[in-house]
């Protein structure tokens, strides 16, 4: 079963790709939390817009939402150029451009599990809270977040499979560099394109798969003991 072994190279893709999806996943949860009350609660002009913006990336090519990050937060892009200029923070070719590419790509899937699952919150729970005098803030942090956990975590969950298996926005925004932005998806790519590769990119496809299994199963697992102790209380 030695084929089986990863090569340091391999390993390294495998380490990026979880550091890259897990603060992909990370950073856009907050703004996924807010985003979705918005449009599960909120009464504003422009929400339609908003909501369009929010599922752009599931319908266009990736590799045009790959481009217009480039052009957008690149050295030369405006807000690539302020931050680089103003706070040294750098998205073009760094795996922090790889985080980004890929929150972007699984925000929308974030997003969609959250407000469904806001949607399917008790109104009546939040008003009975209300009667008792607690602030909107505090309803929301003692009784619908606890009634969305669920939810979010299957937004968590999504947009970290999506980040593991993202390609052509990664590859077009932050090139295929290896130890800096070659995640699983482009070191996959890369053993395809070589002679004899093949058996490198079947272990990269098998541990591909065993953390988006592992992550789907934990998931599920974490839902079913959280939804228990909901019932409970």
């Amino acid at each position: 079963m030695s084929w089986l072994q990863l090569s340091p190279e391999e390993w390294t893709a495998v380490r990026l790709s979880l550091k890259v999806a897990t603060w992909a996943m990370i950073v856009s949860l907050p703004i996924g939390i807010c985003v979705a009350l918005l449009l599960a609660r909120g009464k504003f002009w422009g929400k339609s817009l908003l909501n369009g913006i929010v599922h752009l990336p599931l319908i266009l090519p990736p590799v045009v939402t790959g481009y217009l990050l480039l052009i957008t937060f690149g050295r030369r892009g405006p807000i690539g150029a302020f931050l680089a200029d103003n706070f040294g923070i750098v998205f073009s070719f760094r795996w922090t451009g790889a985080a980004l590419a890929c929150g972007v790509m699984g925000f929308p899937l974030m997003v969609r599990a959250i407000w469904l699952s806001i949607d399917a919150v008790d109104r009546r729970l939040e008003a009975a809270a209300g009667t008792l005098g607690a602030n909107r803030a505090w309803v929301f942090f003692t009784v619908t977040l606890p009634l969305i956990l669920p939810g979010i975590i299957a937004g968590m969950i999504l947009s970290f499979a999506k980040a593991m298996g993202e390609f052509g926005a990664t590859i077009t925004f932050v090139s295929n560099i290896p130890g800096e932005t070659q995640t699983l998806p482009t070191a996959i790519y890369t053993f395809t394109q070589v002679p004899g590769g093949d058996l490198g990119a079947l272990r990269l496809t098998l541990v591909s798969i065993a953390i988006s299994m592992t992550a789907l199963i934990a998931s599920e697992a974490f839902s079913r003991r959280l939804g228990k102790r909901l019932d409970i209380q």
